[in-house]
């Protein structure tokens, strides 16, 4: 049995309604309240619009659910209530139901980010470490509270800078006092989309059909299912690597089974059947005759001189700690945030996240 390293225990010590969605009443809004506008975005199980909240004139983003067990619909909403107000995390606002059709959707704040695919080269070394960091800060967050994410990528996450203006003021001044004070500004970050994020259990087999194929880690892909919180540090290191080396994705199956045979070509087919020798594991019969003898390429292989900058050592190692087979070597979400990567940065994200979150340091 394979167990988590922290927070094993969380929702054992907390009362049953924290954790048993099968028993949330939700309590469904008016569809009345709100106008649909322009598609922004589309999933494997929902549709998102640009919407209007006639309530108060405000824009929201209204999250339109594809046919889906209630009980998965109930694990969401129990979930978001429970990280209610945590940092850098999309609050609900409101869940709604259409009367005629009987399909749910979900409302969230409107938050116009920039287009990752677009941006995600252009981002400093600076900027690189303020998103990550602010990415270990909510997860930290969601795992210290008992839950694991389980579809962390780009998708999911939005990025946008802050304002640099207020009403009252004109920009170019605010931006010369932010100067004069030495602050340097970078994208904020929120992680959306908790429709597959599952409370943990220690010794709970999870289903392992999780996750978006270039961002799961070695664990889905050889099906071992009593996963836990380190799922979470395998897609943060996919993103990582992929702000780095400006190569998106990092690894880019065809399929699920070619998945774990481009994280091999990186990471070593031997150092692949450690780990399954380490866990009592056997590697699935589909890779007989097709998963080859890879050695480990070693991470400075990526660099090249439009990224070089960026691959410090320490951008390079805590790359390898976060990519590694063994779930149990990873870094912890709260580990990773006291890697030396992000001495640069961690003061001052730390606390604009608790000027704009509330709350002490995540701990």
């Amino acid at each position: 049995m394979s167990l988590a390293k922290v927070y094993r225990d969380v929702n054992l010590i907390r009362p049953v309604s924290y954790w048993d969605y099968s028993s949330v009443e939700i309590p469904w809004g008016k569809t009345s309240s709100y106008v649909v506008m322009k598609k922004v975005g589309r999933g494997k199980y929902s549709d998102c619009y640009r919407g209007l909240c006639l309530n108060n004139g405000r824009e929201c983003c209204i999250k339109i659910l594809k046919p889906v067990r209630m009980k998965k619909i109930k694990r969401e909403v129990k979930i978001l209530q429970d990280l209610t107000g945590g940092p850098h995390i999309i609050p609900l606002l409101d869940a709604i139901m259409n009367e005629e059709t009987g399909i749910p959707a979900f409302v969230f704040p409107f938050i116009d980010g920039l287009d990752y695919i677009e941006s995600f080269r252009s981002f400093s070394l600076f900027e690189i470490k303020c998103i990550l960091f602010q990415l270990l800060e909510a997860l930290e967050y969601a795992h210290q509270n008992g839950i694991i994410h389980r579809d962390v990528k780009p998708q999911n996450i939005i990025l946008q800078y802050p304002s640099t203006a207020s009403k009252s003021e004109d920009a170019s001044l605010k931006d010369d006092r932010e100067q004069e004070r030495g602050e340097r500004r970078y994208p904020e970050l929120w992680l959306i989309d908790w429709g597959l994020a599952e409370f943990y259990h220690p010794g709970k087999e999870y289903n392992v059909r999780v996750a978006s194929r270039y961002y799961k880690a070695p664990e889905l892909l050889i099906s071992l299912q009593d996963y836990d919180y380190s799922l979470d540090l395998f897609s943060v290191g996919c993103l990582t690597g992929s702000l780095l080396f400006g190569k998106e994705p990092l690894f880019k199956g065809t399929d699920n089974n070619d998945q774990l045979i481009k994280i091999c070509k990186v990471l070593g087919t031997e150092e692949l059947h450690q780990y399954l020798d380490k866990y009592g594991l056997e590697l699935p019969k589909v890779y007989n005759g097709v998963l080859k003898e890879y050695p480990q390429v070693p991470w400075s292989s990526f660099i090249n001189d439009k990224n070089r900058e960026k691959c410090t050592p320490e951008a390079l190692d805590l790359l390898s700690r976060l990519l590694q087979y063994d779930h149990q070597l990873r870094p912890t979400a709260k580990e990773a945030m006291a890697h030396p990567f992000f001495d640069e940065v961690r003061e001052l994200v730390s606390s604009h996240t608790r000027m704009k979150f509330g709350g002490e340091e995540i701990k």
